[in-house]
């Protein structure tokens, strides 16, 4: 059978070039793309004696890092890592925990945390919202707690019409904003798809200066459409006090 190889036939069965930059709003009709993401990692351990010891081979790999006090053990810490290339968690990162004195702890790997910065297309600043407010968060003296949990939502948020998924995820963004305006919690959104060992979808991360706005902005964000009626699961849940910022 003749096959029809002209040009134009060829023409349609070629894929769509894939997108993978982030993308924010336009400034002055020029799009705002970047490749640039950052990737944060969260280890927890327990029998955790002398914290302290732990400080001076985070700052020696040169990364920015956090060592938290977890509140919900009594020998618990969590060690945050943040890099803009992935390979940097299975090199320094690792290399680091897979040493004394990491290495005579007991890790927990149910408490691992992994995802990356997106954007959702509205940033006025690309780079600020992918790579520098994160940072600045997560490493704020000023902004000692934190509560950190991975999120899965239903299939059939999914499935809704884009203009209703944004109203609906519009409800719970305000009410993140109306507690950053406050100076009581900021957020890291993270993306962890094909990330995550329990195929979560995001982690978020609340830091702020006491611990008590931070678990009333949990309470009050499970009243929203998005949580009542489109969330799988939530948690677990890791809250920490900073002990040290690698900055």
């Amino acid at each position: 059978m003749h096959k029809d190889n002209t040009p134009a036939k060829q023409a349609k069965i070629q894929p769509e070039p894939l997108h993978l930059r982030e993308v924010g709003t336009p400034i002055n009709g020029e799009p705002q793309v970047s490749t640039r993401r950052l990737f944060f990692q969260l280890h927890v351990f327990e029998d955790c004696l002398e914290p302290d010891v732990l400080v001076e081979p985070l700052v020696n790999t040169g990364l920015h890092a956090v060592l938290y006090d977890e509140l919900n053990h009594p020998t618990g810490i969590g060690v945050l890592f943040m890099a803009e290339e992935a390979t940097t968690l299975i090199t320094k990162a690792r290399h680091t925990l897979a040493a004394p004195p990491f290495l005579e702890l007991s890790y927990r790997p149910e408490m691992t945390m992994v995802g990356r910065t997106y954007s959702s297309g509205r940033e006025p600043n690309l780079e600020e919202s992918l790579i520098n407010k994160p940072r600045r968060n997560a490493l704020n003296p000023d902004f000692p707690w934190a509560i950190w949990y991975p999120l899965r939502r239903k299939a059939e948020f999914y499935r809704l019409e884009p203009r209703e998924r944004g109203r609906i995820l519009g409800e719970h963004a305000m009410l993140g904003r109306s507690y950053a305006g406050g100076g009581y919690a900021s957020d890291i959104r993270l993306a962890c798809f094909g990330l995550d060992t329990n195929d979560n979808e995001f982690v978020i991360g609340l830091v702020g200066p006491e611990l008590y706005p931070l678990s009333r902005l949990v309470q009050d964000m499970r009243q929203t459409e998005q949580t009542t009626k489109y969330i799988e699961s939530l948690g677990p849940f890791f809250v920490g006090k900073v002990r040290k910022q690698c900055l």
